[in-house]
């Protein structure tokens, strides 16, 4: 799903954990529940895992990310934030997917 602000949005899940994530081409900004990423999650680690698919597919600070989680803890809205991003990037690029199946992440 595409909105008109050159948006993509895409969901991903993991155990009991849901989150909606819209990225746009931007400065590498995260936003999860209206905090940012690395205060949201609290462990670095964990801002590893959802940042992952960024990193396969070299696309690091060129997107902003604005996710919604819910439900499950913070390691499984760290793994639905990856799965999320990884969709998100696959509808930016079709290309991506590649990559992203190979790494594990889709």
């Amino acid at each position: 799903m595409a909105n008109a602000a050159n948006e993509m949005v895409a969901t991903g899940r993991r155990k009991s954990a849901t989150a909606r994530v819209r990225i746009q081409p931007g400065t590498g900004k995260m936003v999860v529940n209206g905090v940012a990423i690395a205060d949201y999650l609290a462990r670095e680690t964990l801002v590893m895992v959802a940042t992952q698919p960024f990193d396969v597919t070299g696309n690091a600070g060129k997107y902003d990310v604005r996710a919604r989680c819910a439900g499950g803890g913070l390691a499984g809205q760290a793994g639905a934030l990856r799965l999320g991003i990884a969709r998100a990037l696959v509808r930016v690029d079709e290309n991506l997917r590649i990559p992203l199946r190979r790494a594990g992440l889709l």
